[in-house]
């Protein structure tokens, strides 16, 4: 019953004329004359924006803004019930008042009121307003927990509805750095629950946010705007990329290595109302680091703060620098840091045996959790593979140890790996990891897969020979192969050697060897703990000097081909001269020679050569017999032959001069080894063929002839040899 009594009250003041007349109290609304005189200066500025209306929390509420100095200003708030029937209310300097329904101000039926401020005797009034408080309601503005959302050039803001406060009209102003506000609307709300805006999004800039609310409705047509919200700042759509560039350093004893970033994140500008931190318009830059070796591991990325310097160990990494607004993830730059390439042979010890494989390595501190990792050489990363082990401490050697059996199969191809060992305190963390170790190792059966192929034999002298070989596939992998050895052995068991040769030469030379023996080579891929197993044998022979027979074979041909030439040349010249002597014949000289005589009945007479034309003919085909005597070069002095000698040409006619076979007594030593006979036929080609009986008598005739003293003696007229 309280409330409907105290709207009363206006109205039973409003029925009693000069009521209140007296002095004013100091609360409510003073029903008497201001302090001042009731006059308008006119001035262009003074209050203005005047705005009444009823609130939840304290009952009603003016507010106005004034323009203007506001040193020395008064306020006043004018309310006039009826014609001749006001009131006012003294605010100071205040901008804003609260009353109640006792203030002695009407809430039910229409006021009007306005707002007069003195400054130095000077009154500045505002326009006026006429409503009824009670229908006239300020709503809230949206709360402080709006969510926010960008997507396509486009901003969109959500929040709850206030309590009782459905049915609102909503508004937005937005500004940019160092723009001006630009007002929106965001329309009639007709959720109940939740309320939204959509406003444009800047691609380039930063903006900042205010909304207010109304009621909106046939009973309340000009209810007042809520206050603004708090601002809402919100980045740009496209998030700006800082320029950031790395630099790795070189692995060092402890197993790591520095990474420096070199750069800063580019500087934003911002509101007024966005300045503070988490405010909503910032961007953050943050470094996501992954770790690609070792992918076992239980966590392999982790986001850190962007700092200039990172300590990491040989593994490769995935570094990326990610922004990050309040829409959430932004684009990032993303680089590798590759695997550092450094092998240690030597340092990891690995011993097979029937039970399967173990591996020795330095150990670290106490509790240390090992990653070890291989994968076959030239293949990417991605597809390397490892294993965990549990923390473990060193052993008294001051070593670190793994196996695995033979039917895990790990490491048991035939090919070369790349094994690198990481330790970690702290595994979960990929920036506490350190490289213990990286070497490469020959997997499955090294002694026998390294062996050796295609072993070939060249000789190069009568006691060398070179000896060549495929490289083994342990010279694929780098610091494995450590030397290669050649054995040669005589197939008599005579002789045996071996020779080391460097892992990088596939060749080699072997001498001080018998020409004629047979041998037999092979060749070995040694690693640093084993040795490896001989190939296949090659069986070769020394023979005779390939170039010594090329050099007598060169020499022969030169031989047969001056003799060729000699022979030629004496041939082409006996048969120059047989032919001379047949077209041109030498005259005889009847005084010059007595070797022929006519019997002591003809009387003395020299006889002439004549030709066989001047014989006369016989039934038979004409035979020359032609006496050939050959001399036996190799013994003795070569004798001087006379040319009439050497061919004598008898016709079967003549009566046989008697012959002297008896040679000179200082000559008689070299006597002619054989005398060769052939008859001529009338051509003078041979005719011993065509002529039977002469052939077979031409021996007798021979020794005849050369009894004959007429042939021995050249004082009897014989021929003289």
């Amino acid at each position: 019953m309280g409330r409907p009594v105290a709207r009363l009250v206006p109205l039973l003041l409003l029925l009693l004329p000069g009521q209140g007349a007296g002095a004013c109290s100091s609360s409510g609304c003073c029903f008497q004359d201001p302090p001042y005189p009731d006059a308008d200066s006119g001035s262009a500025s003074g209050p203005r924006a005047l705005n009444c209306y009823r609130i939840s929390s304290a009952g009603y509420e003016c507010s106005w803004q004034y323009e203007g100095p506001a040193a020395g200003v008064s306020h006043f708030l004018r309310c006039c019930l009826r014609p001749g029937r006001c009131c006012y209310f003294a605010t100071g300097s205040a901008t804003k008042l609260q009353f109640s329904e006792q203030d002695g101000i009407s809430v039910l039926y229409a006021v009007t009121l306005w707002v007069e401020s003195r400054v130095a005797n000077r009154t500045e009034k505002s326009p006026e307003v006429t409503l009824k408080l009670y229908s006239s309601v300020k709503y809230d503005p949206p709360p402080g927990d709006i969510r926010v959302s960008g997507a396509a050039g486009w901003l969109r803001m959500e929040w709850e509805t206030p309590a009782r406060q459905e049915g609102a009209q909503v508004q937005f102003r937005r500004r940019a750095p160092g723009s001006p506000w630009k007002l929106g609307d965001c329309g009639l709300q007709d959720d109940a629950g939740f309320e939204s805006c959509l406003c444009p999004l800047e691609k380039d800039a930063a903006q900042e946010f205010q909304l207010r609310r109304r009621r909106l409705g046939p009973e309340a047509p000009g209810s007042p705007w809520s206050s603004w919200s708090s601002p809402v700042c919100v980045p740009p759509e496209t998030t700006p990329q800082p320029e950031v560039r790395f630099s790795v350093k070189r692995l060092g004893r402890d197993g790591r290595r520095q990474v420096t970033l070199e750069g800063q994140p580019p500087p934003l500008a911002l509101p007024e109302g966005c300045g503070r931190p988490g405010a909503g318009a910032d961007v953050s830059y943050r470094v996501r680091l992954r770790m690609l070796s070792c992918p076992c591991k239980a966590e392999a990325a982790r986001t850190l703060r962007l700092r200039d310097t990172l300590v990491l160990s040989g593994a490769a990494y995935d570094l990326a620098v990610v922004s990050r607004n309040r829409f959430g993830p932004g684009p990032n730059q993303t680089w590798h840091i590759p695997a550092d390439a450094r092998t240690e042979p030597g340092a990891l010890s690995i011993s097979a045996g029937a039970n399967g494989t173990t591996m020795h390595w330095p150990a670290r501190a106490q509790g240390t959790t090992y990653c070890i990792e291989w994968q076959p050489q030239g293949q990417d990363g991605s597809l390397a593979t490892c294993t965990l082990t549990g923390p473990q401490d060193r052993d008294p050697a001051g070593m670190a140890t793994h196996s695995w059996s033979r039917a895990s199969g790990a490491m048991g191809q035939k090919v070369c790996y790349r094994i690198t060992i990481f330790a970690s305190v702290r595994p979960e963390k990929p920036t506490s990891w350190s490289t213990v170790l990286s070497t490469y190792h020959f997997g499955g059966n090294a002694s026998g897969a390294g062996s050796p192929q295609h072993v070939s034999v060249t000789q190069l002298s009568r006691d060398s020979v070179a000896v060549a070989w495929t490289p083994s596939l342990l010279s694929s992998c780098p610091g494995v192969l450590k030397e290669y050895v050649v054995r040669c052995r005589g197939e008599d068991g005579t002789r045996l050697s071996e020779l080391p040769v460097k892992p990088t030469e596939t060749q080699a030379t072997v001498g001080g060897l018998r020409a004629g023996a047979a041998y037999t080579v092979q060749v070995r891929a040694d690693t640093g703990t084993l040795r490896g197993a001989w190939s296949a044998p090659q069986h070769f022979s020394m023979e005779v000097q390939v170039s010594e027979l090329a050099d007598l074979s060169v020499l022969l041909a030169s031989l047969g081909s001056f003799v060729s030439i000699l022979l030629l040349g004496v041939l082409g010249y006996l048969g120059l001269n047989r032919a001379v002597r047949h077209l041109c014949p030498p005259l005889p000289t009847p005084g010059a020679s007595t070797a022929v005589e006519f019997p002591g009945s003809q009387g003395k007479q020299a006889w002439q050569w004549i030709s066989l034309a001047d014989f006369p003919e016989e039934e038979s085909p004409k035979e020359v017999l032609v006496v050939n005597v050959s001399w036996d070069k190799g013994e003795g002095t070569d004798l001087d032959i006379p040319e009439p000698l050497e061919k004598m040409t008898l016709p079967r006619s003549v009566p046989e001069p008697a012959l002297d076979t008896a040679l000179p007594s200082e000559d008689s030593r070299q006597a002619p080894e054989h005398l060769e006979a052939r008859a001529l036929g009338p051509g003078g080609e041979d005719g011993l063929e065509g002529s039977p009986a002469l052939a077979a008598g031409l021996p007798l005739l021979l020794g005849d002839l050369m009894q004959s003293p007429r042939f021995r003696d050249p004082g009897h007229g014989g021929l003289e040899a």
